[in-house]
């Protein structure tokens, strides 16, 4: 009796990570070198767009990912300038590669550049920004103060 056994397994494939990002970067004031003024023009709606990176852009690292997925959301989306609340979700592969991401926010574009001024330039401090006595937070004590930031946040 001839008795024959094969053992055939299918190759797996490791499971897929997923990770969401939502991001906030403070801005940080610093004295300007050159006072350009510009409105944000934001769209009211948010877009969300699904990227799948080439090689190339993979191997340069995750923030060349993201901002690759960015420029091609931006450029489909009516060639805005910036993504206002920027949210990410990164789609991993079982060896830890990026599969895909997607993008979401709301596309926005630098309009009505103009001039401040002599009169704004000559109340920014050399200094910067400081907090004001009582509590204020910076924000708050140079809107008080009526400095530069205060005017152009009507206040």
């Amino acid at each position: 009796m001839l008795v024959s056994c094969s053992i055939f397994s299918a190759p797996s494939k490791a499971p897929s990570k997923l990770t969401n990002t939502a991001t906030y970067t403070p801005i940080k004031v610093t004295q300007p070198v050159v006072a350009v003024f510009a409105d944000l023009d934001v769209s009211p709606n948010k877009i969300s767009f699904f990227y799948i990176p080439s090689g190339t852009i993979i191997n340069a690292g995750t923030q060349n990912v993201i901002d690759s997925a960015i420029r091609e959301a931006l450029a489909t989306n009516g060639n805005a300038d910036v993504l206002v609340g920027l949210e990410k979700q990164i789609k991993y592969s079982g060896d830890g590669k990026i599969e895909s991401i997607t993008v979401t926010g709301y596309p926005a574009k630098y309009v009505n550049f103009r001039s401040p001024g002599d009169d704004y330039l000559r109340e920014i401090s050399a200094s910067g920004p400081s907090p004001k006595k009582g509590g204020a937070t910076s924000a708050q004590g140079n809107a008080q103060s009526g400095n530069i930031f205060g005017k152009l946040l009507g206040k």
